[in-house]
């Protein structure tokens, strides 16, 4: 009569540390998720908004590392097939923005810059791997193909914190499809 009541308390004892190790998974991804933009903060300057923001999302510094900002900001002339030049003292003061604040210990943008050479510049946050990596399973119609989003690198039409430089799974809502989850 002891084994049925061992064996009771062994699969109870399993079940709890079954049920523990999926409760502790999960509150490592809510950890994960709370600190995933740790340090990578939201546009706040108002120049900034007022000058790029009205014509695309204004993406958050710490994205591009300093040598794209510093590059984008001489070709403004030729910014992706516009002439956004401005005068003299607002890109001093944009480049200066743009520049200081892409420093950060942020891990998502530590994550967002692994791997990238030295000697590349990239103008697109969406030329970065990781941007790559974690885009890749997103078929054709939901960003290029949909006349919501338009392309991937509309963020805030599917995440919807992204203009307080958050980025969280969670927090995605494809136009036409709904919440994202893999």
């Amino acid at each position: 009569m002891k084994t049925p009541l061992i064996l009771i308390t062994l699969a109870s004892v399993t079940l709890l540390i079954f049920s523990w190790g999926i409760s502790s998974h999960a509150d490592n991804d809510e950890s994960y998720e709370s600190t995933h933009n740790d340090n990578l903060s939201a546009v706040k300057n108002d120049l900034y908004v007022a000058e790029c923001a009205s014509c695309h999302m204004a993406y958050p510094p710490g994205l591009l590392p300093t040598r794209s900002w510093q590059k984008m900001m001489t070709t403004l002339n030729k910014h992706f097939g516009e002439d956004a030049s401005l005068d003299a003292a607002s890109v001093t003061e944009l480049t200066r923005y743009l520049t200081d604040n892409s420093h950060t210990t942020a891990r998502y943008t530590q994550r967002m810059q692994r791997n990238l050479p030295a000697d590349q510049t990239p103008l697109r946050i969406t030329e970065l791997d990781y941007f790559k990596h974690h885009h890749a399973e997103l078929p054709p119609r939901l960003h290029r193909d949909n006349p919501k989003v338009g392309s991937l690198s509309n963020c805030i039409a599917c995440h919807s914190n992204a203009e307080k430089a958050s980025f969280r799974e969670r927090e995605i809502n494809i136009p036409g499809y709904g919440r994202w989850d893999d």
